[in-house]
């Protein structure tokens, strides 16, 4: 690691091209301060040092046409800051959970407990553990998120060309996500649909929280169930909005929590779930599909709930033949 005084570099401004348009502010950061670690660009971004047409902006912002974005003066740095090396168990892991792989993009069962970039007390995710794992894929970069306790599918683009891709589908809400969820009690098969505007608040700590408010965002969720079990409800959540924690809020708001969701759940619900064995929370990215201009076919990707989440289906199962 280089010890010595680095030379401070100039602010400057960079104007966003349509390569770039679309693209997360923290993750264009990311992109072009190769070296700056990830907890610093987040700090750069909260002190309002980095500004987009001269005004502060929060790490979601999206970057439009013609954005000017000030870049604060910072260290240089001689190489990129390497991530801690990947062991060979995690190596093993995420190798066998990729669902699709082609030269554009890939399709990651993402770990539960797993965050998918590092930041915010998380020295590295899933994408710095790929990036890690493929030092000549310069390219990888997320194109949406899941939260550090759900698993399945995760979409990853291979090229920046595809990442806007991606970007312009998702905002058309043209990627359709299939989440399964074990809720706490009876869902009643009437309630198909929850909409309801969430606001995200962001505590000192950097913690995320969010609440059902009139003056929020507009955020639809809708839920089919699949299966009644004692005290639960497997149902299949559908977001039509891609809000922070927007399905486990509107569960929690329809008066049926996700299980084992240690935010918005029950409490004595959680207590009684991990009596039988459940130890994280019961939510699973379980389908994506989506259509590139480039194919005539739609592409379909499912991911296998988790061996301990089946395990718990089949324990509740059991109890309920008692």
């Amino acid at each position: 690691m280089n010890t010595s005084i680095p030379e401070k570099l100039p602010a400057r401004y960079v104007v966003i091209d349509e390569a770039r348009a679309g693209q997360r502010i923290d993750n264009f950061l990311l992109a072009i301060l190769k070296g700056i670690p990830r907890t610093h660009i987040y700090k750069l971004l909260r002190g309002g040092e980095v500004r987009v047409n001269k005004k502060r902006i929060a790490p979601a912002y999206r970057l439009a046409l013609g954005d000017s974005v000030r870049i604060p003066p910072l260290h240089a740095v001689n190489a990129p800051t390497p991530i801690t090396t990947v062991s060979e168990s995690l190596t093993t892991l995420i190798e066998s959970r990729i669902l699709l792989e082609t030269d554009e993009l890939l399709v990651l069962n993402k770990p539960s407990g797993m965050a998918v970039h590092g930041g915010s007390g998380v020295r590295y995710g899933v994408i710095e553990a790929l990036r890690a794992l493929r030092p000549n894929e310069r390219s990888l970069e997320l194109a949406h998120r899941l939260d550090r306790e759900t698993s399945g599918c995760l979409l990853i683009a291979k090229s920046r060309a595809m990442l806007v891709q991606l970007h312009q589908l998702l905002r058309d809400n043209e990627v359709k996500k299939t989440y399964l969820a074990l809720v706490h009690g009876r869902w009643p098969r009437r309630l198909n649909r929850v909409d309801a505007p969430l606001q995200k608040n962001e505590l000192s700590s950097g913690e995320r929280f969010v609440r059902v408010r009139e003056d929020g965002k507009e955020s639809l969720t809708t839920f089919n169930v699949r299966q009644y079990y004692q005290e639960a409800t497997l149902v299949e959540a559908h977001p039509f909005t891609g809000r922070t924690h927007q399905i486990r809020v509107h569960a929690a708001h329809a008066g049926h929590p996700i299980l084992q969701d240690d935010k918005y759940g029950d409490a004595s619900a959680n207590v009684k779930a991990r009596e039988l064995g459940l130890r994280r929370l019961f939510l699973h990215a379980a389908r994506i599909q989506f259509m590139l201009p480039s194919c005539d076919e739609r592409t379909v990707v499912e991911a296998p709930l988790d061996s301990e989440l089946q395990a718990f289906l089949e324990t509740l199962s059991a109890k309920k033949g008692d």
